[in-house]
């Protein structure tokens, strides 16, 4: 059987007294196989992939792991993942190696195990127990020290292709996901997230239905933008729209800004009107270009705090076109947001803080009769095995807008 994702071959730690040393041993040998596997034979060997490999089409790829977000912690509570993606692709197995937070993930695993070592019982009675504990010790200390040395030399930037289907044309849109910082959680978006993916492809089939029309130049902001890949798709559809892509990271920002140069490669060379700018939620920076309020505002897989969402809600009061702007018909403009159903791990039921905030009876300002609610919701399945991360049960997309 081919290796597979370090979340569903590894025991969970706060059931590995459930777990022999033998069924150790061998997860410990899955793991070595999927990060240093054995030389092929002379006439097999094929050329070495460089860590910037170019993927087409990666929404209807099956075999080709998202690289949203996962916990970078990994702790007595979690590990319990449901299901996993195995494939003997060659480009799989590249793509699950770069991942940092698959390898995030194995490296912060094995540092459990060493601290519960002594926890494990030994499954064959002709077999010193001290001494096949000392051998599982030896060995998850050797793969941490390779782990160590392989963050040390190496660089896992992927350039990712994706195209989606828009009124009988096809949005192509390139991408540079960066390394991830194993310290620093915030620096998750400097990944292309599953919600996103969903979002981009269904925002570009149908782009009416996300309140984006040709008949007036728009302007359209993104929160949490991360590679930028909402903002870009909305910019490519209508070079005429205003399209403010933002987030809080240095890291993200500087990758959002070379995304932008990549997709845009002349400045405005069709009118199109797309920069990245710092934004923090709760403490939204005044003046340009948030001087004037946005018709659309988009954010995906933002919400994985309590206080984000309520955070968010008072954002996009700030900056969300209100009711009657333009005429004494004017409904305001409309929040697009989707986030992913987590049923384990650290961000479990953080969706329902959307529906506890936006559902709040309280005025988002000091005109109580006009506040943001929820005026509809989607529920969207599980996608393929090519989108989203194995905690992600479902994904709900909220359409949030201003009502009196």
């Amino acid at each position: 059987m081919a290796p597979i994702s370090p979340p569903t071959s590894l025991p969970p730690l706060r059931r590995l007294v459930e777990f022999s040393v033998g069924d150790i041993n061998r997860a410990l040998r899955s793991l070595r196989e999927l990060y240093w596997p054995p030389p092929l034979p002379p006439k097999l060997l094929i050329p070495t992939r460089r860590t910037r490999p170019r993927i087409a089409h990666i929404y209807n790829d099956e075999k080709i792991p998202d690289s949203g977000y996962a916990s970078a912690v990994v702790s007595d509570d979690e590990g319990d993942v449901e299901e996993g993606v195995e494939s003997d692709s060659s480009d799989f197995l590249d793509e699950l190696r770069a991942d940092p937070l698959e390898r995030t993930f194995a490296i912060r695993w094995l540092t459990g195990l060493v601290g519960r070592i002594d926890t494990l019982s030994v499954d064959d009675p002709t077999t010193d127990s001290d001494e096949a504990r000392e051998s599982l010790l030896d060995e998850a200390t050797a793969l941490l020290a390779k782990f160590s040395h392989q963050e040390e030399n190496e660089d896992f930037d992927i350039t990712r292709s994706f195209s989606f289907p828009s009124s009988g044309k096809t949005v192509h849109i390139e991408l540079n996901d960066a390394p991830l910082s194993t310290s620093d959680h915030t620096s998750v978006g400097l990944q292309s997230w599953g919600s996103a993916i969903i979002l981009a492809e269904r925002l570009c089939a149908d782009p009416a239905s996300f309140n984006l029309l040709d008949m007036q130049p728009l302007r359209v902001l993104e929160l949490g933008a991360g590679t930028g890949l909402l903002s870009i798709a909305v910019a490519k559809l209508f070079p005429l729209t205003t399209v403010v892509a933002t987030d809080y990271h240095p890291d993200i920002l500087a990758n959002l800004a070379v995304n932008l140069r990549t997709n845009f490669y002349v400045p405005n060379q069709t009118g199109t009107r797309v920069s990245a700018v710092e934004l923090d939620w709760a403490r939204p920076t005044p003046g340009a270009p948030f001087d004037a309020p946005f018709d659309v505002v988009l954010a995906a897989d933002v919400v994985y705090h309590p206080d984000h969402a309520r955070w968010i809600r008072g954002c996009v009061a700030r900056m969300l076109r209100r009711p009657g702007a333009d005429s004494a018909s004017d409904p305001g403009g409309i929040f697009h947001l989707i986030v992913p159903v987590r049923t384990s791990g650290r961000h479990e039921g953080m969706h329902r803080t959307v529906d506890e905030v936006f559902r709040d009876k309280a005025a988002d300002s000091a005109d109580a009769a006009c506040r943001l609610a929820i005026l509809d919701t989607m529920e969207i399945e599980r996608q393929s095995a090519g989108v989203g991360r194995a905690d992600e049960a479902g994904y709900r997309l909220f359409k949030i807008g201003w009502v009196s």
